[in-house]
């Protein structure tokens, strides 16, 4: 995610944090993962491998009917369990194909009680029937467009809006979209188009996401786009999206093949099997790294691009363990964007970008004031941005190019598809360190005032 300049400082809400109830029955699954920041986001006692979430939209009335489907594996006997949605009124649910009660409760809980319990180690299905308006949020799932059309887009809860889902970044997905809208309507999802067929008064699209998906990840976006077509050199096929007002970002994504050779230089292969973005003209205040086709606002610029295609390495590909890992993601896209893009595209001296940064900075307390690890529900999207590339210069240079750029890359390649957390890049970057990290990283990472100088200026930016 990239926030407008108007939100970069800013704190994105306000969280309760509190346990995760535990069950005193061992055949009922945790209605909760455990996240500190979110601990009843996800659910316990089962694995999802796959989602088809199959939608009917009707753009004048924004009237959504929607039936998802998740193929998932139980991880433990189950008489209940639950899933994360927010959407509109469930009509029915079955289990197997067999008709299943089921309760709503709490923020987004919905609570299904199977006909016959599920026994561990064996697949399951469960199939949500819903219906009702999709309600307007305004940056946290269903957006409202200036056209009459509507786009799905929030960090990290927007896709309960639309499908349930086992809604945490620990179990990723593969997901498919069926979208039926009137025939004048365009559709753009995640993944790649296997139909875009108009019959009579409607138009039928499918895209697939053959890649694991983190719910958040996914999106719908449903507008009078035009397309742009390209490939990479290698084959990949690029397609991004224009709503009816955002023909000015044309140019920038032309540079989109570029970008991604520029990113993939840096971080290993591209992960996914195709590209993209989508240009709404909505007012949002931020874009978002939906995988393979990020949203993007009206306000984007060049960087802005460059931070939400790194992003599908840090975040989409590897993404976080828990939410306290958030610079895993923001600090790894705001330093290829704000710093590796104009040092190596455009021949900047970074260095001195940073040492002005920190002159500037370096007595502010409120600069200081929020940890780059662990940063606290609510303030998660806040110092990753301007503190965290300042953190990656200066590790870059406490530990030499050529340890850096090899270490980020191998930790990235070899996390591709899964999840990863602070901790565990602490680990990483000591064992590739000739020296000890351990002050370095303590007062970078989790101290709330300033680095000593020794730590602030390391390498050639003591010069």
């Amino acid at each position: 995610m990239r926030l407008s300049g108007l939100l970069c400082a800013a704190v994105v809400g306000a969280l309760v944090v509190a346990a995760v109830p535990a069950s005193a029955d061992p055949l009922v699954g945790a209605p909760g993962a455990g996240d500190p920041y979110y601990p009843l986001d996800g659910n316990g006692g089962y694995n999802a491998g796959h989602y088809d979430v199959t939608i009917d939209y009707d753009p004048p009335s924004h009237q959504l009917t929607g039936t998802a489907r998740m193929d998932a594996t139980a991880t433990q006997a189950l008489r209940i369990f639950d899933l994360d949605f927010d959407g509109p009124d469930v009509r029915m649910v079955s289990v197997n194909n067999l008709p299943a009660a089921f309760d709503r409760n709490g923020e987004h809980e919905l609570t299904v009680t199977p006909l016959l319990p599920l026994l561990p180690g064996l697949p399951f299905t469960v199939t949500v029937d819903y219906a009702g308006t999709a309600a307007n949020t305004e940056g946290d799932g269903w957006t409202y467009a200036p056209s009459g059309g509507a786009f799905v887009s929030g960090e990290p809860h927007s896709a309960t809006t639309w499908y349930p889902l086992n809604d945490t970044p620990l179990d990723k997905a593969t997901f498919t979209l069926h979208a039926s809208v009137p025939a004048e309507w365009e559709v753009v999802s995640t993944g790649v188009r296997t139909q875009n067929t108009v019959t009579g008064a409607k138009r039928n699209v499918t895209w697939e996401t053959h890649q694991p998906v983190l719910g958040y990840l996914t999106t719908v976006a449903i507008d009078h786009y035009s397309y742009l077509e390209q490939r990479r050199a290698n084959g990949t096929p690029l397609i991004s999206a224009f709503a009816p007002n955002a023909a000015s970002n044309w140019e920038t994504e032309q540079r989109l093949p570029e970008i991604l050779d520029f990113a993939e230089a840096l971080y290993g292969p591209y992960p996914f099997d195709t590209a993209g973005g989508i240009y709404v003209d909505a007012d949002v205040k931020f874009s978002l790294e939906t995988q393979t086709r990020p949203i993007y606002a009206p306000w984007t610029d060049l960087p802005t691009v460059v931070h939400e295609i790194a992003h599908q390495w840090w975040g989409d590909s590897v993404s976080v363990r828990q939410w306290s890992d958030i610079c895993l993601n923001e600090c790894f896209a705001s330093y290829t964007a704000d710093y590796l893009w104009p040092e190596r595209m455009e021949g900047k001296d970074i260095d001195a970008d940073y040492r002005e940064t920190i002159r500037k900075n370096r007595d502010d307390p409120k600069f200081w004031d929020i940890p780059l690890e662990n940063p606290g529900a609510g303030n998660e999207f806040t110092s990753v941005y301007y503190r965290g590339p300042l953190f990656l210069h200066a590790l870059r240079k406490q530990v030499g190019d050529d340890i850096f750029f090899t270490a980020v890359r191998e930790f990235n390649v070899a996390h591709a598809y899964g999840n990863a957390s602070m901790p565990e890049f602490r680990a990483f970057m000591q064992l590739k360190s000739h020296t000890d990290l351990t002050g370095f990283l303590d007062a970078w990472l989790n101290s709330t005032s300033p680095p000593p100088d020794v730590y602030l200026f390391p390498g050639t930016l003591s010069d």
